[in-house]
């Protein structure tokens, strides 16, 4: 076989090795029974992804009785399909969020973005969960000389919000190690990556050793309004004077937020584990998480067992806020052309496996979180926008003060008048329209790299 036509297979074996159920996690061995009857709480809460959990966990520790409904398993959607960075507040859209909200507002939700680093790494310690955590910090950089400008602009804005960082010029990113497709960039001096199949399988059996209620296999199918909320499933049906989505992309099809987030896919491949020489021939020696300047960012990170993860270059969306979790083909192609391109050394690395999974968007870019109903006794979450991982954590001590009557500064930060989604196709126009764009302007980038190479 020609050169050639080796790197097109190892492209295309990409689309051939999907896990529907994300990279990162397997089924419990211990599943947890599906809802059967009538139970009651004092509250229940939909997903058991990192918000759900993180918030029965903090109920529970201030004496409440909590329900977990899950419709697969704990982990099954975004918690368990992310890259693994334990982000703070630097790599924000702060220009947009600066158009709906002030200055001083912006820079308390991101001081909300880096506390939740430091919300993880405590609980980490505190429920003993091994989830690979690496306390790197984090790189920005940037591929091509004509990213330089608005990485620098970008991260001085976040360093005068509260978001520290410091500028990598190339000769500093060759000496920390970084990989020569990398220019330049800057370095974030909390956080770094974790394994977010281990730590989501944590805290579930926290959760699970604490008292929460856990029904795994239990979709709801809807949910009524009043003092005491009826929650119902195939099977069952749980009564609470309080509801928390905390479903994320998955909550506009139960009903409520679809005028106020969008589910957007992402999508991730892995290669097999590298050997020694490979590793070496890389120098990365800080196995810092990288992810670049692009209008629709590329992460790239190594792992535990050393393989190596790229995940996002491409978003798209499905008509009607729908979740499908199917295969995005052409998506796992272009993660495999971003692989070798960026890393030459690894050409010969086969890739082990890809899949996709749903974040969800506001218009704004902040964070979507609040009450509503008659009673406000239906709680919400969702609007990570990529910053799931320390955030969609820490708003579980959020909303468990909110329920048991107190208002957490940064919950009080939070609020603001989210913008309204459009109705479809609108909405379906207007969004395949702007990632249409994103992409092109990104692989003009990519193709003034390869000019360059």
């Amino acid at each position: 076989m020609s050169m050639h036509r080796e790197m097109e297979a190892r492209i295309s074996r990409a689309a051939d090795v999907y896990r529907p159920i994300g990279g990162w996690i397997e089924r419990p061995s211990d599943p947890q029974p599906a809802l059967e009857g009538e139970v009651s709480a004092d509250v229940v809460i939909v997903g058991a992804g990192f918000a759900g959990l993180s918030t029965a966990l903090e109920l529970t520790a201030r004496g409440a009785q909590v329900v977990v409904l899950e419709r697969e398993f704990a982990g099954f959607g975004a918690s368990g399909r992310n890259a693994g960075y334990l982000a703070g507040g630097q790599g924000l859209d702060y220009h947009l969020f600066m158009k709906r909200v002030g200055r001083e507002q912006v820079s308390r939700i991101v001081r909300y973005f880096e506390d939740g680093v430091a919300y993880v790494e405590q609980k980490l310690d505190q429920y003993g969960i091994d989830c690979d955590y690496i306390r790197s910090g984090l790189i920005r950089a940037g591929v091509h000389a004509s990213q330089q400008k608005v990485l620098r602009a970008n991260m001085e804005l976040g360093i005068e919000l509260g978001a520290p960082a410091r500028y990598l010029d190339e000769a500093e990113m060759r000496a920390r190690g970084i990989p020569p497709a990398f220019l330049f960039g800057y370095a974030t001096p909390g956080g770094g990556t974790l394994h977010p199949g281990k730590y989501v399988s944590g805290l579930r059996r926290a959760a699970i050793a604490a008292g929460v209620k856990l029904y795994e296999s239990s979709p709801v199918r809807s949910f009524s309004e009043g003092a005491t909320i009826a929650c119902r499933t195939d099977r069952g049906v749980v009564h609470a004077p309080h509801l928390v989505l905390a479903s994320n992309a998955y909550t506009p099809q139960l009903g409520l937020l679809r005028d106020k987030v969008a589910p957007l896919r992402v999508s991730a491949i892995e290669t097999e584990p590298l050997s020694d020489a490979q590793i070496a021939s890389l120098g990365w020696h800080g196995r810092e998480g990288i992810t670049t300047q692009h209008l629709v960012m590329e992460s790239h990170r190594l792992t535990a067992h050393n393989s190596l993860v790229i995940t996002t270059k491409r978003l798209d969306y499905a008509y009607g806020s729908s979740t499908p979790n199917i295969a995005a083909k052409p998506t796992y192609r272009d993660l495999a052309v971003a692989l070798y391109e960026r890393f030459p050394t690894l050409r010969d690395v086969s890739i082990r496996s890809s899949w996709s999974g749903y974040i969800s968007f506001a218009y704004d870019g902040l964070p979507v979180v609040g009450a509503t109903g008659d009673h406000r006794n239906i709680h919400y979450t969702a609007g990570c926008s990529g910053h799931g991982v320390g955030t969609q954590s820490f708003v579980g001590l959020l909303l468990a003060e909110r329920i048991k009557g107190e208002t957490h500064p940064y919950y009080a930060a939070l609020q603001h008048k989210t913008p309204s989604t459009l109705p479809e196709p609108l909405q379906w126009v207007a969004i395949k329209s702007l990632l249409g764009g994103a992409h092109f302007m990104d692989e003009r980038v990519n193709r003034r790299v390869r000019r360059n190479s």
